[in-house]
């Protein structure tokens, strides 16, 4: 039997008839929604982050309610928002719940898109779940429409047979984001590739971390700051298809011993317990002696920006010491809708259309999913300069990486294991348990999260 890591929503059946269209609908004549579509569009989130973007760019917005939650389409047809915070698990609890309900809920009250985010994502386009359509059901010719997207992309929104179930707008390469102030005391220069030079690779910025420390200041806030260029590349799945076992892989125990060291050596700061918490954002600030942060584009937008009190040009960017993806919203077309040739329009426009996809990252700073987007963004200075970052294309650095990241194999499992490993080896790391403990300490915070998965592997 088929063991899933997946709530409430793997054990309800999801027995829908769905419209599989090819054509497109009605739009614009404004005598109502067309006759084979619900006149509801139900699209759960976890912000406004993508209405906000289909607002910018999707021509069928007529508008949208003072509050928020109801945009009306030039053929009558209203999307409603359905927002629930990821804290704590809220919108994935909430989204499954809908789900469940799915194959006896009125046709206005069905779920008709959702969105996913990377680290669990598999645990929705997993073909056992059958709540995310496979986009070709919705006539989408995926290898035609989807040509552009950054290979990896697809990946990550395909089941394991390579079935893609959902698609994005957003690419998230990330890049070092670095104070000029203190590239200039400690090297001479804050040239972006100068500096680049000097965190090109983990044994050079080892080297300059120690520079930087002579200098009284820190490389990064965090240990937790690095982890997602171990963790995204690694060469297993924490969960093999159909296993009961986790399996961890020996870049993430490589983190760890990294990360101790660098601790130990005072690389980074100790009194930095994590991330997302108070004293992580106040390390972004002009009083702060941290040096770089490991940012993709949204990471530089919505944290380091309003974290920082200081005047604009004070930071830049350069490349990574290793080609990392962090996160990016998956849109998801849910088994059951009764608006399949909407959805299927408001995922060509949102994910497959080069121009609405330059469109959001001029007025958003996304690096969005077009590689020839991307490409010329990159060499666009004029257009795509960074007023935060004095005037530096991000796009020029960004572009590099994006082509270079081969996405970690994904599983069911994924979410769960990164926050557990990270809370587990934290204590480890802030000396409130020994190295052993922490690993029993992963093991049976696992196997309470999963009980299906009988045994913890450590590499030898």
């Amino acid at each position: 039997m088929k063991r899933r890591a997946i709530s409430l929503l793997l054990t309800v059946a999801m027995g829908v008839t769905l419209f599989a269209g090819c054509g497109s609908a009605s739009k614009g004549s404004g005598d109502g929604a067309d006759a084979s579509e619900g006149k509801v569009i139900n699209i759960y989130s976890w912000n406004d982050e993508f209405r906000q973007r289909l607002e910018a760019v999707y021509p069928e917005v007529k508008e949208t309610s003072d509050d928020g939650t109801v945009t009306t389409l030039n053929d009558g047809t209203e999307i409603h928002w359905i927002i629930n915070p990821n804290q704590d698990g809220v919108y994935q609890q909430k989204l499954d719940e809908a789900l469940g309900r799915q194959a006896d809920a009125a046709a206005d009250d069905k779920v008709d898109i959702f969105l996913s985010e990377t680290d669990y994502v598999f645990k929705y386009t997993d073909a056992a779940a059958d709540v995310a359509m496979p986009l070709k059901d919705l006539g989408i010719d995926c290898d035609k429409e989807f040509a552009d997207q950054y290979d990896f992309t697809r990946t990550t929104a395909s089941d394991a047979d390579g079935v893609q179930r959902g698609s994005t707008w957003q690419c998230c390469p990330g890049l070092l984001v670095y104070r000029r102030d203190i590239a200039k005391d400690v090297f001479g220069t804050d040239d972006p590739e100068a500096v680049g030079e000097k965190v090109k690779d983990w044994d050079t910025i080892k080297q300059t971390a120690a520079e930087l420390k002579e200098k009284g200041y820190y490389t990064f806030a965090s240990y937790a700051d690095t982890f997602r260029l171990y963790g995204n590349s690694i060469d297993n799945s924490w969960v093999e298809p159909d296993g009961d076992q986790v399996n961890v892989d020996q870049k993430i125990m490589n983190w760890v011993d990294d990360s101790k060291e660098w601790l130990d050596n005072g690389y980074i700061d100790a009194n930095i317990k994590g991330q997302w918490n108070d004293d992580w954002n106040k390390a972004m600030g002009s009083q702060s002696k941290v040096f770089a942060f490991l940012f993709p584009a949204w990471g530089i937008d919505f944290t380091l920006k309003p974290n920082w009190d200081g005047a604009d040009g004070s930071w830049a960017v350069t490349t990574p010491p290793q080609e990392y993806n962090w996160g990016g919203s998956y849109i998801h077309a849910a088994t059951g809708t009764d608006n399949p040739e909407h959805v299927k329009d408001i995922i060509l426009a949102m994910t497959a259309d080069k121009d609405n996809l330059l469109k959001i990252s001029k007025e958003y700073s996304d690096f969005t999913n077009t590689k020839s987007g991307m490409q010329e963004a990159a060499m666009d200075d004029a257009t795509y300069a960074s007023d935060f970052l004095g005037g530096q294309n991000p796009f020029a650095y960004f572009a590099p990486v994006a082509e270079n990241i081969k996405i970690a194999p994904l599983s069911s499992y994924d979410q769960g294991c990164v926050e557990l490993i990270q809370n587990s080896f934290s204590d480890y790391l802030q000396g409130n348990v020994d190295f052993d403990k922490a690993k029993t300490n992963f093991e049976t915070s696992i196997e309470e999260r999963y009980p299906d998965i009988k045994q913890v592997n450590w590499p030898e």
